[in-house]
């Protein structure tokens, strides 16, 4: 009999409403009962995608033992972190208070009258291993010390409170010194320095940081160089990549970027496609760095775009090997056994394959193979068409005559697949606007940088939809589920499939990407657009409008997480500043601030966007690993330009690097003039030649380290 999960529109929760656990979706109902009944609550969040959420489902949740004793002791309260990412923070937070880590997924437990922790963890195993007691056993534990250690359990929630309360309340009292910036660069080029040890991870964030170091000049432009080009080659060239089908994993489990946490996540493919872009407009012209970009765009279309034009959340790990399996396998749809090599491929294309790629009999993968190239550069026409051959093995047509795939939704229909090819992995098909947000800015810097008017059109169309169809009763909204059932649930506009008010990072990104298909718009316009003629500068100034209005901070600076009224049942409301797998809410923020305010005219926000980055200026000091954007916030801030120029003379400019330039066209630029550079309000000399143009931006746009 299913729980109360059923009627919920996320993939994650539906995955468990079938459990023998009562779960409660999180709610004000929810919260009650367990008040009334002085149950503990057990929260666990996770999400659609997370490996481990998916094996503690099988291991302990299914468990009916388990689930007797949960569910006659505790109140449990399951939560989906995609679309409640407010209330993961604060929790993950308060579970690396406790334990010193977090990850997914994130189980903790709840006094019932405060809402505040006292244990946690991540992943229990049904069965005690690993070093790990079993679930049950923990459920036991906990419920005899809420019965009868009252005293202790109060004072650990207290202390959690409090550093809960000193980070959200923390003022801005630094100054935002000259030497600020370059310690902030520098702290980022050394963090995404090779490492020797453990999991290899995007680090998107620390990237794009280092790479504004390599425009500056001198031997820490040459090592932040250094290290940004050889984290690109590390992705393009890595297992981190899917070499056939396109499109980025989460993370690879070793050093050296060989085998992948198999999921696929949106907001990493979306900063990974800009981060590529960026490298090429500096002149980076490694092949692998265009080719990534051109197979991640491949596997967006195929994939991951609905019809509506927006982009799905995600790709489980796992998937079925075999209609018939008991349970779906990590991996399975992306890795390469030997013999099968040898049996589709002949010898020629056998031998380019090993040639390039890391092949081997025994494997790197649970003796299969996840293929990785030994070297950058073009790869040969014998091995492209290796390539190709495994992607009709895996997809089961042929690699030109692929057409969008209905995605797999869930494991019932995963276990039907009636298409060729391997059973693929289920896909979550929610939109999220701040991870389609970080998409379309990767779409619209690649459409520039390589100048591919398809990708800007990709980008137009999901912009479009999010500002046609995610605002109700005069919000913005978070997520869309599309017409699906939503039973007696409140998960917003009902018939539309909107859900959950936006969150900050919604706003911050959205903006970011409005703003940055404005500028796309100047180079690869035209006929490749939404078919929608969009004042984007107007939109992003009327989305700042409202992100002003409902989470800006009168008292502390900067923007809290989640609205007032949008904010019940929270134990604190977040700023957030540190950078986690996507930018930090904040930074992004000032960004936005400085870009418009350039592009506006309208020295306002540049006004703002220094109030930002003043009530961060302590952790700024002495926390600067922790808050990569910011540091680029300050760059911006530091050497924010504008450049106004000709029409004809756009494209060669914006194709360039240049991070912290925005660009107008001009029409009332002197005769004979190309452009001039402007600092705020004041405005150089219009300059009569490119190399002069250039030297004047140049100088403008690294004139403060």
């Amino acid at each position: 009999m299913p729980n109360r999960l059923v009627h919920s529109p996320s993939l994650y929760l539906q995955k468990h409403a079938h459990n023998p656990i009562d779960w409660w979706p999180w709610g004000d109902e929810a919260l009650a009962t367990a008040k009334a009944q002085d149950k503990p609550i057990f929260l666990s969040i996770g999400y659609s995608s997370c490996h481990w959420c998916t094996v503690m489902e099988g291991e302990a949740f299914s468990d009916p033992e388990v689930a007797h004793f949960l569910n006659q002791n505790f109140l449990p309260i399951k939560v989906d972190r995609e679309e409640r990412p407010d209330l993961d923070s604060i929790y993950m937070q308060a579970l690396q208070m406790m334990v010193g880590q977090g990850g997914w997924p994130l189980n903790i437990f709840l006094d019932p009258q405060d809402l505040l922790p006292f244990y946690g963890g991540t992943y229990f195993p049904g069965q005690p291993r690993y070093g790990r007691p079993g679930f049950l056993q923990v459920l036991q534990v906990l419920r005899q010390s809420y019965d009868q250690d009252p005293d202790k359990l109060r004072d650990i929630r207290q202390e959690i409170l409090g550093h809960l309360r000193h980070s959200t309340t923390t003022q801005g009292s630094m100054d935002l010194s000259e030497g600020l910036l370059l310690k902030g660069l520098e702290y980022s080029t050394r963090i995404i320095s090779p490492n020797f040890g453990g999991n290899s991870f995007p680090m998107m964030p620390y990237g794009q940081t280092a790479l504004r170091l390599t425009r500056f000049g001198g031997e820490r432009a040459e090592a932040a160089q250094k290290a940004c080009m050889q984290r690109g080659l590390d992705l393009a060239l890595g297992g981190i990549f899917d070499q056939v089908g396109g499109g980025f994993h989460r993370y690879t489990v070793d050093a050296t970027w060989t085998v992948p946490h198999f999921e696929k996540m949106l907001y990493d493919n979306g900063q990974i496609m800009e981060y590529l872009a960026n490298l090429w407009s500096q002149g980076q012209r490694e092949p692998a760095l265009q080719r990534a970009v051109a197979g991640t765009v491949a596997w967006l279309k195929r994939e991951m775009l609905d019809a509506q034009g927006y982009f799905y959340g995600s790709q489980d790990a796992d998937n079925f090997a075999e209609p018939d399996a008991a349970e779906p396998e990590e991996g399975a749809f992306y890795v390469w056994a030997y013999d099968l090599l040898q049996a589709h491929l002949s010898d020629p294309e056998l031998a380019a394959l090993e040639a390039e790629f890391t092949v081997s009999r025994g494997g790197n993968f649970e003796g299969k193979t996840v293929l990785q190239r030994r070297r950058s550069g073009d790869l040969s026409d014998r091995c492209r068409s290796a390539l190709a051959q495994l992607f009709h093995q895996r997809y089961g047509v042929p690699e030109t005559a692929i057409a969008p795939v209905t995605p797999v939704r869930n494991n019932l229909e995963a276990k039907a697949y009636g298409g060729a090819g391997r059973i693929p992995p289920v896909t979550d098909t929610k939109m999220i606007v701040s991870w389609n947000s970080l998409m379309i800015s990767g779409l619209a810097r690649a459409a520039v940088a390589f100048g591919e008017p398809e990708y800007y059109g990709l980008a137009t169309q999901a912009a479009q939809f999010i500002l046609d169809r995610q605002w109700h009763q005069g919000r913005l909204h978070r997520l869309y589920y599309g017409n699906q059932d939503y039973g007696n649930q409140d998960y917003g506009n009902q018939e539309g499939g909107v859900a959950v008010a936006a969150q900050g990072e919604d706003y911050a990104f959205l903006i970011k990407a409005l703003l940055d298909v404005g500028q796309a718009s100047l180079v690869v316009g035209g006929s490749h657009g939404s078919g929608v003629v969009t004042d984007w500068l107007e939109q992003a100034q009327r989305v700042q409008e409202e992100f002003d209005r409902l989470l800006w901070s009168e008292d502390l600076g900067g923007y809290y997480n989640t609205a007032q009224d949008a904010s019940e049942h929270l134990l604190v409301r977040e700023r957030n500043y540190g950078d986690t797998a996507i930018p930090s809410t904040n930074g992004v923020a000032a960004m936005n601030l400085v870009r418009l305010g350039l592009v506006s005219d309208r020295p306002a926000y540049g006004d703002r966007a220094g109030q930002v980055l003043q009530s961060f200026s302590t952790v700024m000091n002495q926390s600067a690993p922790s808050c990569p954007s910011l540091f680029q916030a300050l760059d911006y801030y530091r050497n924010g330009t504008l450049l106004s120029l000709d029409r004809t003379q756009v494209t060669a400019f914006a194709q360039g690097y240049w991070p912290t330039v925005v660009f107008r066209p001009s029409l009332d630029l002197p005769p004979g003039s190309l452009g001039m550079v402007c600092e705020g309000v004041a405005c150089g000399e219009p300059m009569a030649t490119v190399p002069e143009l250039q030297d004047q931006l140049h100088r403008s746009s690294t004139r403060s380290l």
